[in-house]
């Protein structure tokens, strides 16, 4: 008798510090059709070229309450005085029919998936940290960016340097070289996490 295999998605969590090039190596990977990048809400305003509904779905504050009051959230936190969560519902459904979902959030945001209350959620979770080399050229890489100012820079670097310690909590940790490198790096995560006996299920 001949088995089929099917599996769930798995829902692929990456953090970095800011400046990391998590946001370079996400924009990379959505390049190719085979998973949902999950578009997380957050109530700061569009940097340049940001488009609402493709790199985040910018609502206002008092709608970020309204849906946390309505559990809509699978994770929410605050970042630099603004908002941002990832909505449950779209990643709940895209799991369910065996559709592998990408997530960008920062260390709180992945601590908080990783308690979530629900076992099947934990199950579909690999999650990546994105590491820069030192602190150095995390600086040099957020100075070239030019979109913060230097008292901006050394806020995040302070942040940067907390989140760092964190990398021991993330399943795979990739230090950071190249863009092409991190992509390579990922896309092996990815293939490995795929073929885990383990996320088999026989129909």
């Amino acid at each position: 008798m001949s088995k089929h295999f099917n599996r769930d998605g798995i829902l692929f969590v990456v953090s970095a510090p800011s400046g990391a090039g998590k946001t370079t190596l996400c924009d990379a990977l959505r390049q190719t059709p085979d998973f949902v990048y999950s578009v997380s809400c957050t109530t700061r305003e569009p940097r340049a070229g940001e488009i609402d509904g493709e790199d985040y779905h910018f609502i206002s504050e008092e709608e970020f309450r309204e849906r946390v009051a309505a559990g809509e959230f699978l994770e929410h936190a605050e970042v630099h005085g603004k908002y941002y969560g990832t909505l449950r519902a779209p990643i709940l459904c895209n799991l369910r029919k065996g559709v592998d979902v990408l997530i960008d959030i920062d260390t709180q945001g992945a601590a908080a998936i990783r308690q979530y209350d629900d076992a099947f959620i934990r199950r579909a979770l690999a999650d990546v940290f994105i590491m820069p080399p030192d602190l150095e050229e995390l600086r040099r890489r957020l100075t070239k960016r030019g979109t913060e100012t230097g008292t901006q820079i050394d806020i995040r670097l302070k942040t940067a340097a907390r989140e760092m310690e964190l990398w021991r909590d993330y399943r795979y940790t990739i230090i950071s070289r190249s863009m092409e490198e991190d992509v390579q790096k990922f896309r092996q995560i990815m293939g490995a996490e795929r073929i885990l006996s383990s996320r088999l299920i026989i129909a």
